[in-house]
């Protein structure tokens, strides 16, 4: 990556969804993007159409489908990822888990995973107990893929918030959540990006949060408010 690159407005790509076309999860992710851009990101989306064409990730198969590929080369490029799925029996769903895996192709890069990219998370459920506990499971698989979990992850009950349409929300407390973990990964990359250009490696999680103006602590935060769980980044 050269010096110009550390400059340029960073990428965030978004990957979820489910296979209902116009999904809570893909219109919340939606939500989240223009977040990103309002801090001066580029985003990209995968929703759950394009999550939905890609094949079983088979790491023993090495042919990849054009879909695959056109994914791992995005997340390559990236300096954040937002990632949002539905809870499905108190966990992420398959179709979101499926694309995380396919990001096993990035296990020899320099970055490998999601290494040096900050990820927000985003859980819609039908109800706070689903929420909350699916919220805390995405987390564990960020870290398990090196990615720096946003301080503030949104868990939406979709019993009480509704998606009507692309740009509609029946409650705004819930747009302004979505905005912020939008926000808080662009900033991240926009730090990131500015630290390495000055040749200064990120030493700790606890440098790096604060040169993204946030806390260590990854708290994660339901779409009323509330905290829901505590998880300090690894």
């Amino acid at each position: 990556m050269s010096r110009s690159d550390h400059f340029r407005p960073p990428l965030v790509v978004g990957i979820g969804g489910t296979t209902r076309a116009a999904s809570s999860t893909e219109r919340a992710l939606a939500f989240a993007l223009r977040g990103a851009e309002a801090a001066g990101a580029h985003t990209r989306l995968f929703g759950g159409t394009f999550l939905h064409s890609l094949p079983h990730y088979a790491p023993e198969q090495p042919a990849r489908t054009d879909e695959q590929l056109e994914l791992i080369e995005a997340v390559r490029r990236a300096d954040a990822v937002i990632i949002a799925t539905p809870g499905y029996h108190g966990g992420v769903s398959g179709l979101v888990k499926n694309a995380l895996d396919t990001l096993e192709e990035l296990r020899a890069d320099e970055r490998p995973y999601l290494d040096g990219r900050a990820v927000g998370c985003i859980v819609t459920a039908y109800g706070w107990q689903a929420a909350g506990s699916v919220l805390t499971s995405l987390r564990s698989i960020v870290h398990a893929l090196r990615g720096w979990p946003t301080p503030f992850g949104a868990g939406i009950n979709t019993l009480e918030t509704r998606f009507d349409s692309a740009d509609s929300c029946s409650d705004p407390k819930v747009i302004e959540q979505l905005a912020t973990v939008g926000q808080q990964a662009a900033q991240f990359a926009l730090a990131f990006n500015a630290q390495r250009a000055h040749g200064t490696p990120a030493a700790s999680s606890h440098a790096t949060a604060s040169l993204a103006g946030a806390p260590s602590p990854a708290t994660s935060i339901a779409a009323d408010g509330r905290p829901a769980r505590v998880l300090h980044a690894v």
